[in-house]
């Protein structure tokens, strides 16, 4: 396993990190989920990403159980705060100074730790002044409850008016949590830069496209039983978006690719989005421990330019690039 700085800060990440969106505490038993950590944990995985939201808390329970035992300071633990939760009352979601505040609280109690190593704002909230959210997590650092501060779908421009205010609080918000893959581009235009000038990293999310990238699913052919595509507690929605023949098409494609490098495709689109200097990790979760063990093969891949420029080529005009997906896919109000 290799590890890189997230943002400008001191803090070292592993670059593949273990997420449990979509799984802990919903699609997995708690059980399997457990394993599905141990594996991490054997290949060299330290860092960890959960959120409040999943499973409605749930998934932060199953994690908090399955590193109880591991020396805490050897861990990076990550999470997030924003959609509603538990009751979903009316203050049980955005980024009031309520809201941050008490979900906090639950979160490192689920968890298990005293401090979680970095706390995201899992969405802009359009309800709530910039000035109150950051001034919540101003006093989050300064309580010991997290060490760094981080956004997750945040434009450019929030980005930037963001980090600027953290720097007037005095405390680091040092990364970003977008969508990137192959097949999703978006943040390349305006995120990447802006985060570049500003010091902030990329933790990037769903980099094998919710699995499209790995080739199981055939143009013109049903996906296979038990897969994401066939998934009634959200893995269907998640990925219809990639699920035409068109885009199946190219990605069959990537096989040779893969082939050359001597990986999976899953592996070559883990590697791929890695090669970005601006990404400090890529999310990968599990559903079977075997899962971990075959992504973690990707940290330290290097690509050639030749085969990047070959991978474009393929995929085509099938790559989503528009930096106004960001916005367009945002909450414009706070969800209930």
């Amino acid at each position: 396993m290799e590890f890189r700085y997230l943002g400008n800060s001191g803090l070292k990440i592993s670059e593949i990190t273990y997420g449990n969106w979509l799984t802990h505490g919903s699609q997995v038993e708690n059980d399997v989920a457990a394993q599905c950590v141990r594996a991490a944990l054997d290949v060299g995985i330290t860092t960890f990403d959960t959120a409040d939201v999943y499973a409605n808390t749930q998934a932060e329970t199953v994690l908090g159980d399955a590193l109880t035992g591991e020396r805490r300071e050897s861990l990076e633990i990550f999470t997030k705060v924003y959609w509603p939760t538990g009751p979903k009352g009316h203050n049980d979601v955005g980024l009031s100074r309520k809201h941050i505040m008490e979900s906090v609280n639950g979160s490192l109690q689920r968890l298990r730790t005293d401090y979680v190593d970095l706390y995201q704002a899992h969405r802009f909230d359009t309800e709530t002044p910039l000035e109150e959210t950051m001034q919540a997590f101003a006093d989050v650092v300064r309580q010991g409850k997290a060490l760094y501060i981080g956004v997750s779908e945040w434009t450019a421009e929030q980005i930037r008016a963001g980090v600027a205010l953290s720097k007037e609080l005095g405390f680091q918000l040092i990364s970003s949590q977008p969508q990137y893959s192959m097949l999703w581009r978006v943040i390349e235009a305006e995120v990447v830069p802006t985060s570049r000038e500003l010091g902030v990293s990329q933790i990037v999310w769903s980099p094998i496209a919710q699995g499209v990238l790995t080739g199981k699913y055939k143009p013109g052919q049903a996906p296979p039983e038990g897969s994401r595509a066939t998934d009634t507690k959200g893995g269907s929605s998640s990925i219809k978006g990639f699920m035409t023949d068109d885009i199946l098409t190219r990605v069959q494609g990537l096989a040779p690719i893969a082939d050359e490098l001597g990986l999976t495709q899953a592996q070559l689109a883990v590697a791929w989005v890695l090669q970005n200097d601006n990404v400090a990790a890529a999310l990968v979760g599990a559903s079977r421990p075997e899962q971990v063990q075959e992504n973690v093969k990707a940290s330290g891949v290097t690509i050639p330019a030749e085969l990047l420029t070959r991978i474009d080529d393929v995929l085509g005009d099938g790559v989503v690039t528009d930096p106004g997906q960001t916005t367009a896919r945002a909450p414009q109000t706070r969800p209930v």
